[in-house]
């Protein structure tokens, strides 16, 4: 198999959902509205409520969902062979993400652009909002903790990634200077900021930088991640027009040129798929593909996070109603497209199959580190660049998304304690700073917990998947409950729902078997609350549905 006919047929079918399958459900499903007042104009404040040009919007919305995760889901689910993993991008992003989205944002801003967490206490009830809170919390620490574990070491062991990674930022504060307060137009900023970042990688190996081995006890990995939650607090505080914004959208555009540059070199060096299409011998302990699959492939199919990031922080800037197709949908497609590129690059990207199943030796292995290997190979083979340069390439790319996933993540997390503090009346805890600090600490606490090093965040890693799909399940029941009140056709949100619940119980119970079986009683005992929680969640699906279909039976028996 040609990666050129996975390439050609992956895009082709992304693109046949948005023009055709986004249409329909923006117009026949959530019925978007130009006219509709959105909360960004309704409580505009220069600071979170900030209405925004739906691609600057998009730009925020895609980098701040995709992240290291739709690199490194794919990149690992390739060992059960390409074509699972390539159906469940493809058909997952049109059908599953994009609606899941898209509707996100639509269900916060018609409710003024309230997190979907605090949203069910009012379309659910209180029950399933303590459950979503707690798996909201659960799931900002991980993608915080171990996030922040990846970043520093990708830029440990890819010090030529360091300069172009932190220059970004100071990219991202002139940009958003430019396009707020000097009204410099987009395409210009654009052009300037794109060519800047690229200048930046272009220096990046010439200038490697490291930190020291040892500092105050502390090992260079957790220095970095030190210093980027020190970034991250303070990113979240500032106003999103002045970093979160601007960084996130020319990240948005340096990931297409980066994904150009990758699927170009694919055309021209036309390289083999080296991997199985169906891997028949997987290495020993490789769990089964179902359900497994459909939680290790989250990020590029459909996410959880995405919900929260969705009315979050991007519902607090939506111009207009009608922008959120592009913006939710599109940016969906985005992350579809960054997956296709992830799975091409893991299995394209090696010369023969045992180069790839050296790689590919156990379950777990891939990821990234796959990513930049193969896709530098394509580069170089394709483009003719030198490999030091196309794996800074890649590296700048996956760094630069799970460092904007990291910058929302936070804020998203400072905004769960400051509704806590509403939800039970402690005042200190609704202001910015202290949540902030809360947030910060927690992520903190979990990643240095268990010794020197900054990576106990990865104590809990192997439920992130799980944990995921559940907050994407609990984020679809919410928008169905919305549309069966409004009596609009629900199968659009209740399939993707549906299936999410059953995949997720069965994954949760797998993993909780084999944490027995490896006596590991902190992740067994997490499992088992994640686990209550996912049943918890399909009885309150079913009994809400269960009264509203009752309740309209009522009201028409009850018509003359």
């Amino acid at each position: 198999m040609n990666a050129i006919f996975l390439m050609l047929v992956g895009l082709g079918a992304m693109a046949l959902g948005y023009f055709v399958y986004s249409k329909f459900v923006a117009e026949k499903i959530f019925r978007l509205d130009a006219g509709f007042r959105t909360p960004a104009h309704e409580f505009e404040d220069g600071v979170d409520y900030v209405p925004t040009n739906k691609f600057v919007l998009w730009g925020h919305h895609f980098t701040s969902v995709a992240g290291a995760a739709p690199i490194v889901g794919p990149a690992i689910a390739v060992i059960w062979g390409w074509v699972p993993a390539f159906l469940w991008v493809v058909f997952g992003t049109i059908f599953f993400a994009g609606v899941h989205d898209a509707g996100a944002i639509w269900a916060s801003n018609r409710n003024k652009a309230r997190s979907v967490g605090a949203l069910t206490g009012d379309v659910v009830g209180k029950r399933a909002r303590s459950i979503f809170m707690i798996v909201i919390f659960l799931v900002l620490l991980m993608v915080n903790a171990v996030f922040a574990v990846v970043i520093a070491g990708l830029l440990t062991k890819f010090q030529s990634s360091v300069v172009p990674v932190w220059g970004a930022i100071v990219v991202a504060l002139i940009i958003g200077q430019l396009i707020y307060r000097k009204m410099i137009g987009l395409l210009m900023v654009s052009v300037v900021g794109v060519i800047a970042l690229y200048a930046l990688i272009w220096v990046g190996p010439s200038v490697p930088l490291a930190l020291p081995e040892m500092f105050m006890g502390m090992t260079d990995k957790a220095q970095w991640i030190i210093l980027l939650f020190v970034y991250a607090a303070i990113a979240s505080l500032l106003p999103v027009w002045m970093l979160l914004q601007p960084r996130d959208y020319i990240n948005g555009l340096q990931l297409f040129v980066g994904l150009g540059l990758l699927y170009g070199a694919v055309l021209l060096s036309a390289p083999d798929v080296v991997a199985p299409a169906f891997n028949d011998n997987v290495p020993e302990g490789t769990p089964s593909l179902l359900p497994l699959l459909f939680v290790t492939i989250a990020c590029g199919a459909i996410s959880g996070f995405h919900g929260l990031v969705s009315s979050g922080t991007t519902s607090k800037q939506l111009n207009k109603e009608t922008d959120l197709r592009f913006v939710g949908y599109f940016g969906a497609i985005g992350e579809g497209c960054l997956a296709l590129a992830a799975i091409i690059a893991a299995t394209a990207g090696f010369a023969t199959l045992a180069d790839w199943q050296a790689v590919y030796s156990g379950f777990g292995q891939g990821g990234v580190a796959a990513f930049v290997q193969g896709g530098a190979n394509i580069l170089s083979n394709g483009l003719g660049f030198e490999i030091e340069l196309s794996q800074t390439i890649l590296t700048v790319m996956a760094v630069l998304f799970a460092g904007t996933t990291m910058d929302t993540g936070l804020r998203l997390q400072r905004y769960i304690f400051q509704e806590w503090g509403v939800i039970y009346k402690i005042n200190w805890m609704q202001k910015a700073a202290p949540a902030t600090l809360l947030a910060v600490g927690s992520c903190l606490l979990l990643a240095f917990g268990s010794g020197g090093d900054g990576s106990g965040g990865l104590l809990i890693w192997p439920l992130f998947g799980t944990t995921n799909q559940l907050l994407a399940g609990l984020t679809l029941l919410v928008i169905t409950v919305m549309l069966a009140r409004l009596g609009r056709p629900m199968f659009v949100t209740l399939i993707p729902l549906l299936f999410l619940l059953v995949m997720t119980v069965l994954a949760l119970l797998i993993q909780l078997k084999g944490f027995y079986e490896q006596e590991n009683w902190f992740l067994f005992a997490l499992d088992l609350v994640v686990l209550g929680a996912a049943i918890l969640v399909a009885l309150e699906c079913g009994a809400t549905l269960n009264r509203l279909r009752s309740g309209k039976a009522e009201q028409a028996g009850s018509q003359p």
